[in-house]
């Protein structure tokens, strides 16, 4: 796959660590052996999967000439956080529009990314009720700095585009190289399934090294039906952006909705003792709204002997530690 087509920032310092998890392994039983991807480490503010994303979307920006970066996301956003990040690195302008997907979610005073949106210094913060039309409602905060002269570039949230998505695509070529390097072959990849451009760059990555890996996202808000159908045609476009001419098997595209809970960003006893496991089995911290209820997604597959005995299976770690403060309450509560 040829990725100096597009334009892009130099935001990596290499690939990120494939990890042996020897001792989570053993606390499930021993019958499979766990591996995990830890894009938690890659650069940026507290670190997260959208920095490969942003490469693309970010260097899209530059090259279009744009000043000012427009972006949206939930009250909690990692995507938020770290496209004010980079934005701040690279001199620009960073405006949010956080949806409010539960009500009375968004505090001011709030920790996590929330403070963090405070501290990078975001030049304006808009928190709009659920259900709006995030679209529109950048739009607007683009037609208003335009008036005031600046040149405005809208990423949609969690960069999941197909500029954004190559990034992803690009991740999938860089595990396979560390996979062949180790001589470690994979039975199957465990990814979150949100705003999909992790999912679906993934995919469409591993489908077009002819890799023979399934991929199965993890549902953090849709059901399986709808979510898959939105897996599957940004796949599509990313496909098309990278001249892939094989077919994209929609059949491969395979999301689990069991995790999701009461809703997005809702916390579920899975979800808190993944977290739990993850941090007291290998000292890794997740995050509670997306790589947490991956995680419970996993584990749970793994005790109903979903993969087979001796299966080699690798965990996409997202990032998103720093919302783990604003949900102190649900941790403490547990016990």
């Amino acid at each position: 796959m040829n990725f100096t087509r597009f334009p892009r920032r130099a935001y990596l310092n290499g690939a990120t660590p494939l990890e042996t998890m020897p001792n989570l392994s053993t606390a499930l039983g021993g019958n499979v052996n766990l591996f995990i991807k830890r894009d938690d480490l890659l650069p940026g503010a507290a670190g997260g999967n959208k920095t490969r994303k942003l490469e693309f979307c970010i260097g899209d920006a530059l090259e279009k000439g744009a000043d000012t970066i427009i972006t949206c996301g939930a009250v909690q956003s990692n995507h938020c956080r770290l496209t004010l990040a980079w934005a701040v690195k690279e001199g620009l302008d960073c405006h949010l529009v956080l949806e409010e997907r539960v009500k009375g979610s968004y505090k001011p005073e709030a920790s996590g990314n929330n403070f963090l949106f405070q501290l990078l210094g975001v030049k304006t913060l808009r928190v709009v009720p659920a259900g709006s039309n995030m679209l529109a409602e950048m739009q607007k905060v683009a037609d208003e700095v335009a008036v005031s002269g600046k040149k405005p570039y809208i990423i949609p949230g969690g960069a999941s585009n197909a500029i954004g998505a190559l990034g992803y695509a690009a991740c999938a070529e860089e595990l396979l190289g560390q996979l062949n390097d180790m001589r470690l072959p994979i039975d199957h990849i465990v990814v979150p399934s949100g705003s999909a451009g992790t999912h679906a760059g993934m995919f469409v990555g591993l489908v077009g090294m002819n890799a023979n890996i399934p991929v199965s996202g993890m549902n953090v808000s849709r059901t399986k039906p709808v979510q898959e159908e939105i897996v599957y045609k940004l796949s599509l476009e990313v496909a098309a952006k990278l001249n892939i001419k094989g077919e994209m098997p929609r059949e491969q595209v395979v999301c689990f909705d069991q995790y999701v809970g009461p809703g997005y960003s809702l916390p579920t006893e899975g979800m808190v003792e993944a977290v739990k496991l993850f941090a007291q089995n290998e000292a890794i911290l997740l995050d509670p709204v997306y790589s947490g209820k991956a995680a419970a997604g996993l584990i749970d597959l793994v005790r109903k002997g979903f993969f087979p005995k001796g299966s080699n299976v690798v965990f996409l770690h997202t990032g998103g530690s720093p919302a783990l403060y604003a949900y102190q309450d649900t941790f403490s509560s547990k016990g």
